[in-house]
């Protein structure tokens, strides 16, 4: 079935580390080669075999709208005639900010980079200019890209891989980042206690989708509000995977909390390269060249990804959130059922168009009870499942995702798929 996906493969590891350009992707942990994708439509994918896929990973995230969607590849084609990039100001720049501005209740300015990992980086050096303090407040699991000061306890391909932090990154660097359980309101409190006068910011996925899917207990984000309000510090959003996906308004709008900057990834920009932070004013207009804080980026603003920025914006502003919200919980609830008919033990959290099973007794709350899910039964379900026409994040710490594109066939023929798993028990 693979043999064009192993002979690509083979060629790649000549030529790329690891034989990919992202490590997760290697499939390693799932005793799996990597697929190598030809093609993409609505809610599937089709490798270089050919074997047609239907796709729950739609590129970690961004495509809500799936893939190749007409009023999306539309503006592109129209952006491509004038040119690829310009390394100056473009009106779409300013299209896209208004959109998003207008979407999004905690945010009054942006600024458009090129990667979720610069927009966080870029949010935290704001922070810290802003405050004058040194130090940030992570949890454990939360990855909010690769920049040094993030990899002290991060989830998604840094758990896949089981690599502590990493080479390569200064201790005196991540000294600064202060470590705390998602979900533990009360460990936050002591950092405070004992560190609150140079603590400049809490980072937080306010739905963690870097260590599979683990909502916020009731309080949680309310509570981050809170202390930093009474310590003066930040409260920063990393919506990469939240922004748009979770509600229109993203994660602020459905939880109805304030923050005072936010970040985001490729689903601004419909998939492309792209990423955006943003936040109050106050804050935003410290940044170079309206203030002393420096940012930049050649390909920032870049025509093409505002372009295709703007025409998904412009369509999720009128697709039906709750509908799909709906579809993929009943998705995930048949799901989960189909698993423990089969003698596994599941949890199978869900929120939005996001859902993750983890194969334990017990609810998920934080990245240690992740841990306990067993992922020699996650290999299994993966590979069984991507052999009868499912493509699955290739890790049991990332989270599913459905899309508007995906129709009531794709869910069915995903269930069917399910129900012919065998775990040996």
């Amino acid at each position: 079935m693979y043999n064009r996906s192993c002979q690509l493969y083979e060629e790649a590891c000549a030529l790329l580390p690891g034989g990919v350009n992202s490590p997760v992707r290697a499939c390693k942990n799932v005793d799996s080669i990597p697929l190598f994708i030809a093609r993409a439509y609505a809610g599937h994918l089709v490798d270089a075999d050919g074997n047609d896929y239907i796709d729950f990973v739609l590129s970690w995230g961004p495509m809500l709208l799936g893939h190749t969607d007409p009023s999306v590849t539309g503006a592109l084609a129209a952006a491509l005639a004038r040119g690829t990039s310009y390394g100056a100001p473009c009106p779409a720049e300013i299209e896209l900010a208004r959109e998003i501005v207008a979407a999004m209740p905690g945010v009054e300015m942006v600024r458009m980079v090129n990667s979720g990992t610069e927009a966080t980086m870029s949010a935290l050096r704001l922070a810290r200019g802003v405050t004058g303090r040194d130090k940030v407040i992570k949890f454990v699991g939360c990855y909010h890209g690769h920049a040094d000061s993030f990899l002290a306890a991060a989830g998604s391909g840094v758990a896949t891989l089981s690599i502590p932090g990493t080479p390569g990154v200064p201790r005196a660097v991540v000294e600064d980042t202060l470590l705390a359980p998602y979900n533990d309101l009360d460990a936050v409190t002591e950092l405070f206690s004992r560190h609150g006068e140079n603590i400049a910011a809490i980072i937080v996925e306010p739905v963690a989708a870097n260590m599979g899917l683990v909502l916020p207990l009731p309080g949680f984000l309310e509570g981050l509000r809170k202390l930093c309000d009474e310590y003066r510090a930040l409260l920063i959003f990393d919506e990469v995977i939240t922004g748009f996906r979770l509600d229109y308004g993203s994660a602020q709008q459905r939880f109805n909390i304030d923050p005072d900057l936010v970040t985001m990834g490729k689903i601004i920009g419909g998939g492309l390269p792209v990423g955006a932070f943003g936040g109050k004013k106050r804050f935003m207009e410290h940044i170079a060249p309206a203030g002393d804080i420096y940012q930049a980026g050649t390909l920032s603003g870049n025509p093409l990804a505002m372009a295709a920025g703007v025409a998904t914006l412009r369509k999720l502003k009128n697709c039906d959130y709750t509908a799909l919200e709906k579809r993929t919980a009943d998705f995930a609830k048949s799901l989960a059922d189909i698993l423990r008919g089969k003698g596994v033990d599941v949890q199978m959290p869900t929120i939005a168009s996001m859902f993750s099973p983890f194969f334990c007794s017990t609810p998920v709350a934080n990245f240690a009870e992740a841990q306990k899910s067993d992922q020699k039964i996650f290999a299994s379900f993966y590979k069984q499942m991507r052999m009868r026409g499912i493509y699955l994040a290739p890790s049991g710490f990332e989270t599913g995702m459905t899309s508007f594109a995906h129709t009531d066939e794709d869910f069915a023929r995903a269930l069917e798929a399910a129900s012919s798993l065998d775990f040996g028990k």
